[in-house]
């Protein structure tokens, strides 16, 4: 596909046909399973301010929290236990947790659990920081791109570029991480053109890796009053996404259920989506990681739901790259 016939599928008042064509080519690529992937937010500290984001520096009125190391590491052999291969460690950007101490939650993951896949997403660190990661054993790393319209991109990350992004995208596959990037469908400012760019990158980056979901608005941020992303688009995208990208994994989020509880994640899976990612966060925690109003938690009982209705297999493999 070229920019002129991806334009042209978003513009086109017509869905079936796109999901139709990612759905064959899924199933061509990646098979019917559907991998679970057990995420664990452990920080809503940020120390950044993007505009969409409700873990964002000034938005006063979250109550912030930071799991402890221990933590973080009897919930993810909890989740193991249940049988999962893959663990997420996901938070804002917070520095308080340095790289030896997030090495030190990988090492004894992998030292009792050796054989399971462990993602971060942790946002931006200094370069060295990756290569610690690494070395520790952390197998995976999701850095979205959020839009690949630079001067979007700048306004809403104020002081932070879209090109020190794409270096340190660049550098995780320099040191043989499995990498996953992706946008965000809806974004105020975002045009279509943005969104084909978008779907562009991702097909000539080969990721391992894609999280595409929807704008939605959070209470406290200075996007509040902005129109979430529509369903369609975002399924859309995701459609083209399948079928420009082939392998990526692309998990159904949880921004699709949220704004869709229904049918959301399982028009995902029938979108060409392969993953999906049900939280383990602890109780007393996940309901103040609010990055946009409303989240939705998916738990595993939920995908088994979701999986059987869209006609898919349960997988608890590791799901590494194709």
């Amino acid at each position: 596909m070229n920019k002129k016939e991806i334009l042209e599928y978003l513009k086109s008042r017509k869905i079936s046909p796109f999901l139709n064509e990612a759905d064959k080519i899924r199933k061509s690529y990646c098979g019917d399973e559907v991998f679970i992937r057990g995420i664990i937010e452990f920080s809503n500290v940020c120390v950044r301010n993007c505009l969409y984001c409700g873990l964002r520096r000034d938005n006063k009125k979250i109550k912030r929290y930071r799991m402890q190391p221990e933590e973080i590491i009897e919930c993810a052999f909890k989740i193991i236990e249940k049988g999962i291969k893959t663990i997420v460690l996901q938070s804002g950007d917070d520095f308080y947790y340095t790289r030896e101490m997030i090495g030190g939650i990988i090492s004894k993951i992998k030292k009792k659990y050796p054989w399971v896949a462990i993602t971060l997403s942790i946002g931006e660190r200094p370069l060295k920081e990756y290569k610690t990661f690494r070395d520790y054993g952390a197998d995976r790393y999701l850095l979205k791109t959020e839009t690949m319209n630079a001067k979007l991109y700048q306004r809403l990350h104020p002081g932070q570029s879209l090109s020190a992004r794409l270096k340190i995208l660049d550098y995780l596959k320099k040191l043989d991480f499995q990498v996953g990037a992706g946008c965000i469908v809806g974004l105020p400012g975002q045009t279509l053109d943005d969104l084909v760019e978008d779907i562009l990158f991702l097909k000539k980056s080969h990721f391992t890796m894609a999280g595409i979901g929807p704008f939605i608005p959070q209470g406290e941020t200075p996007l509040k009053n902005f129109p979430q992303g529509k369903l369609k688009l975002t399924l859309k995208v995701l459609a083209l996404a399948r079928i420009a990208t082939k392998k990526t994994h692309l998990p159904a989020t949880t921004a699709l259920a949220t704004i869709n509880p229904q049918k959301g994640l399982v028009l995902g899976l029938r979108a060409g989506c392969n993953v999906i990612m049900p939280d383990f966060t602890p109780g007393n925690y996940r309901k103040k990681y609010e990055i946009y109003d409303h989240k939705v938690k998916v738990t595993l009982s939920n995908a088994k739901k979701i999986i059987l209705q869209a006609k898919r297999k349960l997988c608890l493999n590791r799901g590494d790259a194709f």
